[in-house]
C-alpha cells in the first residue's frame, strides 16, 4: 500500500478554524479567492468544490451544452440539473461531468430538460443571490425543490450535505445519462449494496473517446428505498422521508480503475462523516498550497486577482490513480501499484508556455510527478500526450507540445526526471509522420497546400525542435543540440519579405493569395485560432533569427511596436472567438502571443515590455465574473498573470531563463527546496513601473533576466523602481 493519502488523512486530523479576515499574513490565503472570476464571459472556469490538483471537481451542471458552458457553469445562467463530480475547467471542448447527483422531492421526470418547461426534467432553478463559492467549498439553494445544497471534497471523494423540507417524498437522484456538451453514455451501470449504498460505473465517449468512471456513493443513513428509472435505467433514486431542515449526507468516491478502486479511495481519504471538518481540510489544503507564494501588497484587488489566479492552476493537471497506485493506462490496460502519482487533463499546447514553468518552480516535485507521467503516457501510447483526457488521447490542438515541458524538465534538471528516458521519447515523438510530420521532413516545412493550418503546426513543431535542443544542451549532447536547431528554423520558410509576415506557402515554393494579415478562419485557414499578425511572433526560441529577417533590431522593434498599435480587427469568415483581449493586433485572449511582450526585454527595451505588462494586468485581468480576456484554458491564462505580476515570465521552449517585465506587488516570498526566494520592488505603483536597478542577494546584477538555478538556491531578488522620467 502506497501512503498516496496520507497528507489528506493528516489534514482531516489537524483541522482548526481559519481566520475568515483576509490577511495573507496569517496564512488565509484563501480570503482572497473569488471563485466567480472567469466564470463569465468566455472564460469557462470551473465553480464548485475541489482541493488542489484533485480528480474530483464537484459543482453544478446547467442545461445548457455549448461553449460558455465547457465548465458546466456560466455566471449567465442559474440552471441546474445535478452535481457532478468531474469538470473541465477553462477548456474550449466539453467532456467529463460524471456521475451527477440532484437531491429532489417528489416525482421527477428523468431528463436533463430545457428551460422552457418547468417540468421537462429534475432541474431547478439555483438561488444565485445565496450562493456560496469558496475553495474546497459550494453551496446554493434549489428554488424548485426548497433544498439547500452544500459540497466539499477531498482529493478523490465528493462529498455532499442536503438540507430538506419536510417530505415523504425526498430523494437524492445519481444520473449517469448527462454528461458534458459533446459527451454521451455508451454503457452505464448502478446497483445496491446494503441499505445505504450505491455502486457503479460510467462509460462514456465524447473529446475522450472511451472514457471510464467507477464510483461508489454511501448515505449517512438508510434510504426508504433505492430504484433504477429513466432511459435505459441510467438514473438511481435513493428515497427518504425528511422532517423540515433534515439534513442527508452523502459521500461520493470515484476512480479510473475500478469499483474497488472507489471503495478503497473512499475508506483511505473519508471514511468519517464531519462535512464541516472536511470542508475546513479542504480550505487547508488550498491555504498550504496557495502559502507557496506570499504576496504583499497594499492594494487588496491585486491580492484578489493573484490568489484567485494561484488557485486557477492548480486546477490542473489532476490525480488519475487511485490511493494505492491503480490506474488506467493510455494504452487502455489497467495497472496497479504504480510507483508514482499518474496525472490527466493535460492542455499542453496551453500549458507548455507559463502553467508548466510556474510548477517547477513552486511544486518541483508534483511537477517530477506529472513529467514522469507524461513519460509513461508516451510508452503506452508511443508518443507525448497533446492533450490527455482520462487516459485518452484527443490530439486537439496543434504539433508537438508535450515535448516543450519535458524538454523544460530535462534543461533545469527537475530531480526525480530521467534526462536519457525523456530525451528518447522526445525523439522518438518529434519523428513522427503523421500530423504533419511526413510533409515537413519532406520539404524542409509543411506546404500550406497540403495541409490546413500548416504555419501553426510548422511553427509549434520548431518551438518543440528548439526545446529538444536546449535539452540536448543541457546534457552535453552537441551534435542533437546542432540538429535540432537547424530543424528549429523551418518557420523562416514562411517568412514574406514583401509583407513582413508569415504566410501560406506552396509545395512549390508559391505565396498564398490573396493575403490579408487580419484574416481568421476558425480552424480553417494557414494559422490555428489567429492570423499573420499573431503568427509571425510566434517565435519565441529564435528572435534572433525573427530579428535577422526583419533587417535589423530597429525594424523588429517598429514592427513589434506596429502589433501593438494596429487596428483591433479581425476580418474574415468564420472568426475565431479564440481571438480574444486584442490590444491592437495583441490578442493575449489565446496562447500564441504570451510571450511576446517579453521581446522587447529581449530586444533592449525594457520600459516598453514594463508598459504592456501593467496594461494586460490591469485591463485585462479584472475581479470580475468577465475578468478574463478568453478561456482559463487549464490554468495558462491564470498562470501568465502569476509570473508576470512577479516581475518576469520564461518566453524560451526550455530556457530557464525568466525575463523581467514589471513587478506588480511590493514583496512576493516563494518557497523554493532551499528555503525561500524573496522578490522585493519597494515603491511599484503604475507610474513606478519601470525596472532603473536589480540587486541579487545583495549584489548589483547586469542581466535582463533571471535563471531558474537562482531562483531555486533562494535568495533575494530587488528590483529598484521608477518612473519615465
Amino acid at each position: 500500500m502506497k501512503s498516496f493519502y496520507l497528507p489528506f488523512v493528516a489534514l482531516l486530523a489537524s483541522v482548526a478554524c481559519t481566520n475568515q479576515h483576509p490577511d495573507a499574513s496569517t496564512g488565509n490565503f484563501t480570503a482572497y479567492v473569488d471563485p466567480k472570476i472567469g466564470s463569465g464571459g468566455h472564460g469557462h472556469v470551473f465553480v464548485g468544490a475541489n482541493v488542489p490538483y484533485g480528480m474530483v471537481q464537484l459543482g453544478p451542471t446547467s442545461i445548457p451544452q455549448q461553449w460558455d458552458w465547457c465548465s458546466g457553469y456560466h455566471d449567465s445562467d442559474s440552471t441546474v440539473i445535478g452535481f457532478s463530480h468531474t469538470h473541465l475547467s477553462g477548456t474550449g471542448v466539453g467532456d467529463l461531468f460524471d456521475v451527477t447527483v440532484m437531491p429532489v422531492v417528489g416525482e421527477v421526470n428523468y431528463a436533463r430538460g430545457n428551460e422552457q418547461d418547468p417540468s421537462s426534467g429534475l432541474w431547478s432553478y439555483a438561488d444565485r443571490s445565496r450562493e456560496v463559492a469558496r475553495p474546497g467549498y459550494y453551496s446554493v439553494p434549489l428554488s424548485r425543490y426548497g433544498i439547500l445544497a452544500e459540497m466539499t471534497a477531498t482529493p478523490r471523494v465528493g462529498m455532499h450535505r442536503y438540507t430538506f423540507p419536510a417530505s415523504d417524498s425526498a430523494a437524492i437522484v445519481i444520473d449517469l445519462q448527462n454528461g458534458g456538451c459533446w459527451d454521451s453514455p455508451v454503457d452505464t451501470h448502478m446497483e445496491q449494496e446494503g441499505d445505504n449504498r450505491i455502486v457503479g460505473y460510467r462509460y462514456s465517449k465524447g473529446w475522450a473517446n472511451d472514457q471510464r468512471v467507477f464510483f461508489v456513493a454511501e448515505f449517512d443513513r438508510p434510504f426508504d428505498d433505492f430504484k433504477l428509472a429513466g432511459p435505459e435505467n441510467m438514473y438511481g433514486r435513493a428515497s427518504f422521508t425528511t422532517d423540515d431542515e433534515d439534513q442527508v449526507l452523502m459521500k461520493v468516491a470515484i476512480s479510473p480503475s475500478s469499483i474497488e478502486g472507489a471503495k478503497a479511495n473512499l475508506a483511505a481519504e473519508l471514511p468519517g462523516w464531519d462535512f464541516d471538518a472536511t470542508a475546513k481540510a479542504a480550505d487547508k489544503a488550498w491555504n498550504d498550497e496557495l502559502g507557496r507564494i506570499r504576496i504583499t501588497d497594499s492594494n487588496t484587488d491585486n491580492l484578489k486577482k493573484f490568489y484567485t489566479a494561484l488557485y486557477h492552476t492548480m486546477f490542473a493537471p489532476v490525480l488519475n490513480n487511485d490511493v494505492n497506485g491503480d490506474y488506467r493506462g493510455a494504452d487502455g490496460e489497467f495497472y496497479t501499484d504504480a510507483q508514482n502519482n499518474n496525472y490527466t487533463i493535460l492542455s499542453l499546447w496551453d500549458t507548455y508556455r507559463a502553467e508548466m514553468p510556474l510548477l517547477t518552480i513552486i511544486d518541483p516535485k508534483r511537477s517530477a510527478e506529472i513529467i514522469n507521467s507524461m513519460l509513461d503516457i508516451s510508452e503506452k501510447q508511443q508518443l507525448l500526450p497533446v492533450w490527455h483526457l482520462w487516459s485518452n488521447e484527443t490530439n486537439c490542438m496543434v504539433g508537438n507540445p508535450g515535448i516543450i515541458p519535458v524538454a523544460d524538465a530535462v534543461a533545469k534538471r527537475l530531480p526525480g526526471v530521467d534526462a536519457k528516458r525523456a530525451m528518447e521519447r522526445m525523439i522518438i515523438t518529434s519523428n513522427d509522420t503523421l500530423r504533419g510530420g511526413a510533409l515537413r521532413q519532406k520539404y524542409g516545412f509543411i506546404p500550406s497546400d497540403l495541409k490546413r493550418e500548416s504555419i501553426a503546426y510548422d511553427m509549434e513543431y520548431a518551438i518543440a525542435d528548439a526545446a529538444i535542443a536546449n535539452a540536448a544542451k543541457a546534457m552535453g549532447d552537441t551534435a542533437t543540440a546542432a540538429e535540432y536547431t537547424r530543424r528549429s528554423h523551418s518557420y523562416r520558410n514562411y517568412f514574406d519579405s514583401t509583407t513582413g509576415f508569415m504566410r501560406g506557402r506552396f509545395s512549390n515554393g508559391e505565396w498564398r493569395t490573396p493575403f490579408d494579415p487580419f484574416s481568421a478562419s476558425h480552424r480553417n485557414d494557414d494559422y490555428c485560432e489567429g492570423n499573420a499578425w499573431q503568427y509571425t511572433w510566434l517565435v519565441p526560441h529564435d528572435l534572433e533569427g525573427l530579428e535577422s529577417l526583419f533587417g535589423s533590431r530597429d525594424s523588429t522593434i517598429s514592427r513589434l511596436d506596429a502589433l501593438f498599435e494596429a487596428e483591433s480587427v479581425i476580418t474574415g469568415e468564420d472568426v475565431s472567438p479564440d481571438i480574444s483581449g486584442l490590444i491592437g493586433q495583441y490578442a493575449h485572449g489565446n496562447e500564441p502571443v504570451h510571450h511576446v511582450i517579453y521581446f522587447y526585454t529581449m530586444l533592449g527595451q525594457p520600459d516598453k515590455a514594463a508598459d504592456r505588462v501593467r496594461q494586460v494586468l490591469s485591463e485585462l485581468y479584472t475581479t470580475n465574473p468577465d475578468g478574463l480576456s478568453g478561456n482559463e484554458d487549464a490554468g495558462q491564462m491564470s498562470a501568465w498573470y502569476v509570473l508576470s505580476s512577479l516581475g518576469f515570465y520564461q518566453p524560451e521552449p526550455a530556457g530557464a531563463r525568466f525575463w523581467f517585465g514589471s513587478p506588480l506587488h511590493e514583496e512576493a516570498v516563494i518557497t523554493v527546496p532551499n528555503g525561500t526566494f524573496t522578490i522585493k520592488a519597494p515603491g511599484t505603483s503604475d507610474s513606478n513601473r519601470y525596472i532603473r536597478g536589480v540587486k541579487l542577494n545583495g549584489k548589483p546584477y547586469e542581466l535582463p533576466y533571471i535563471t531558474y538555478d537562482d531562483i531555486m538556491k533562494g535568495g533575494e531578488l530587488i528590483f529598484e523602481m521608477g518612473s519615465a522620467e
